[in-house]
């Protein structure tokens, strides 16, 4: 069977992994450290999606001081390091759909905000040997949206924007898709709602990994 694409592209968080509630844990620890006042679920649920410095710089208090948020920031790698994958999951169906999708000749990778050593370690455990290429974020400057991380992804997977499709949860992702020139697809299973998504651009949402599944493969 053929592909409408050549190339998926997948955010990690809210996409093909429920990492939500290790990463509040990794949060509240990290500010409960430094004398700061913890964060609910679904604020943390809101914070994310621009890397783990932003991510940090929404859960501490308004007026913290740059010093202090880099003291949060290292507690917040120090413990997240260790226990980034305690209640960590793929959604359902994801690693089907995967499979399926490297049978009928799609390359497969992941480009994340996520610090690089999270998304290394997350793709051992969870999904060994599945995807072709996996890039996480390894300074603050070039995070999504900036299309640098997906652009490199492309370039090694040997593949053209113009065949290549980008999935995510976020409008961070809407807005990388279209930086860096390829087709998007949002699901609605992460940590943004489907009208949100619809408010920020998207053009393609699915429901369901089986109905990703068909997106990507044209059926």
């Amino acid at each position: 069977m053929g592909s409408l694409y050549q190339a998926a592209i997948f955010d990690m968080d809210g996409t093909i992994l429920d990492t939500l509630e290790d990463l509040w844990s990794a949060v509240n620890a990290a500010l409960s450290e430094n004398s700061l006042p913890g964060r609910s679920l679904e604020e943390v649920r809101g914070f994310v999606g621009n890397g783990l410095y932003k991510l940090v710089e929404r859960a501490v208090p308004s007026g913290t001081s740059d010093e202090v948020k880099a003291r949060v920031f290292k507690s917040f790698n120090d413990y997240y390091a260790l226990h980034s994958s305690e209640k960590t999951k793929p959604y359902p169906g994801i690693v089907h759909m995967l499979e399926s999708l490297k049978k009928n000749g799609v390359k497969i990778a992941v480009c994340s905000n996520k610090p690089d050593y999270a998304v290394q370690e997350l793709c051992r455990i969870h999904f060994p040997g599945l995807f072709d290429a996996a890039a996480g974020a390894k300074d603050r400057e070039h995070v999504k949206p900036c299309p640098d991380v997906v652009n490199g992804i492309l370039e090694e997977l040997g593949v053209s924007k113009e065949k290549a499709v980008y999935i995510g949860d976020s409008e961070v992702d809407i807005q990388t898709a279209r930086n860096a020139g390829t087709a998007c697809i949002s699901v609605c299973w992460g940590f943004k709602t489907r009208t949100f998504l619809q408010e920020n651009g998207a053009e393609r949402i699915v429901n369901s990994a089986a109905e990703l599944e068909e997106e990507i493969l044209g059926m």
